[in-house]
C-alpha cells in the first residue's frame, strides 16, 4: 500500500511515525506544515491525516488534534519506509568482545549476549537456546531446610546448575552425603543421559548398597533434573526492568507487569524458535500482531542463529516499546545472531 501513496501522503505519514518513534507524542497538522518541505497548508495536511486514519494507519488519542501510528501503521512503516542504520566497526567489535567475554562456555556466551543486547537497546534482551548436555564434574546435595535440599550440578566446562528437591522432613544430613557420593561415582565425566540407564538398573535391583531413604533422595533428584531437561529450552532474559522505564499510564504498567510475568514463567516463549525457523533473517513483531504472549504495546525483534550445519537452533532478540529505535536495534540483533553462529561454528 505504501507504494500507492503520492509523495505528499508518504511524507506526512513518514513524519508522523518518525516523530512518534523519537518522542512518543502525537503530531498535529500545524506542526507538520512547519516541518515538511512540501509547502502544504495545515488544511491539506488535515485531509491527508484523515485519509490515513480512515485506512487504519493512524489514530487520534483522546481528544488530541494530533495523530499517532497504529500497529498496522508501524508495520507499514517498518516494511516500506524504515531506513536501517549501519553498525560502526567499534560497535561490531564491542558486540564480538562481549559475546566471548566469558570464554567458551556456550551458556555463558548466550547470557552475555542477552545482557549486551539489553544494555545497547535499553530494552529486554532475549535468548532462546537448546539445553546443553555437558558432562558432569561434580554433583552435590545441600540441605536447605526441613523437607528441601539443593541439588548442585557442575559441568566440565564450569557451568553450574541448581535444582530444588523435596526430601523427607526427618532426613539426616548424612543421607545427603551418601546420595552425593553415590551420584559422583556414577556421573563424573558422563552426562545424565549416558548414566541414567545404569543408575536406574542399579537402584531397581538394589545393587547400589543404599538404604531406602538415600535411594529415594537419589531417585527424586534425578527425576526432577530429567523432567526439566527433557524437551526443555534455555530461555535467558536480561534487562526486564528497562521495560518499566518511561511508562505514561496505569494501563501501561499493568501491561508491562503481565509481560514480565510471562517472561518469568517462560509462557509460550518456546514457540519463538518455531517463528524463527521460517525466517532467513530478522523478524519484527509489532504490538498486537503477536498473539503468543502479552505483547500489546510492545515490539519484539528476533534473529535466528545457526550451528555449523546451518541449522537454526536458537534465537536472539530484543523486547521494547513499539516506538523503539528499529533502525538501530534491527542491525544490532542481526549482527549478534551472526556472531553467535560463528562462535558455534
Amino acid at each position: 500500500m505504501i507504494e500507492e501513496f503520492d509523495q505528499r501522503t508518504r511524507e506526512v505519514f513518514r513524519h508522523i511515525v518518525e516523530n512518534y518513534l523519537e518522542t512518543g507524542e502525537p503530531v498535529g497538522s500545524r506542526t507538520l506544515s512547519k516541518t515538511l518541505d512540501l509547502n502544504i497548508s495545515p488544511a491539506s495536511i488535515r485531509n491527508v491525516m484523515a485519509d490515513l486514519e480512515d485506512t487504519g494507519l493512524l489514530y487520534s488519542p483522546h481528544t488530541s488534534a494530533g495523530r499517532l501510528p497504529t500497529d498496522i501503521g508501524l508495520r507499514m512503516f517498518v516494511d516500506g519506509l524504515l531506513e536501517l542504520g549501519n553498525l560502526t566497526e567499534t560497535e561490531r567489535q564491542e558486540i564480538k568482545s562481549q559475546c566471548v567475554a566469558n570464554g567458551n562456555n556456550f551458556e555463558n556466551v548466550l547470557e552475555q549476549a542477552g545482557t549486551m543486547l539489553s544494555g545497547l537497546s535499553h530494552g529486554a534482551g532475549v535468548v532462546l537456546a537448546p539445553k546443553t548436555n555437558s558432562k558432569l564434574r561434580h554433583v552435590e546435595f545441600v540441605g536447605l531446610s526441613p523437607g528441601r535440599a539443593l541439588l548442585v550440578l557442575v559441568t566440565e566446562d564450569g557451568h553450574v546448575e541448581n535444582r530444588i528437591v523435596a526430601v523427607p522432613l526427618d532426613m539426616m544430613p548424612s543421607t545427603l552425603v551418601r546420595a552425593s557420593n553415590y551420584l559422583n561415582t556414577r556421573l563424573m565425566g558422563r552426562t545424565l543421559e549416558e548414566a541414567q540407564a545404569d543408575i536406574s538398573r542399579e537402584l531397581a535391583l538394589h545393587e547400589a548398597e543404599l538404604d531406602q531413604l538415600t535411594t529415594k533422595v537419589v531417585e527424586d533428584g534425578l527425576a526432577q533434573w530429567s523432567n526439566e531437561q527433557e524437551g526443555d529450552q534455555l530461555l535467558i532474559v536480561r534487562g526486564q526492568s528497562n521495560l518499566l522505564d518511561n511508562l505514561e499510564a496505569a494501563e501501561d504498567l499493568e501491561r508491562i507487569q503481565n509481560l514480565i510475568k510471562d517472561l518469568e514463567n517462560k509462557r509460550d516463549f518456546v514457540h519463538l524458535l518455531d517463528l524463527a525457523h521460517d525466517a532467513e533473517g530478522v523478524r519484527i513483531f509489532i504490538g498486537s500482531e503477536n498473539k503468543l504472549f502479552s505483547m500489546s504495546g510492545s515490539s519484539l525483534i528476533l534473529a535466528p542463529y545457526m550451528n555449523a550445519k546451518q541449522s537454526v537452533i536458537g534465537v536472539v532478540g530484543v523486547i521494547g516499546p513499539t516506538r523503539m529505535n528499529y533502525a538501530r536495534v534491527v542491525p544490532m540483533v542481526d549482527y549478534t545472531a551472526k556472531v553467535i553462529g560463528r562462535l558455534l561454528g
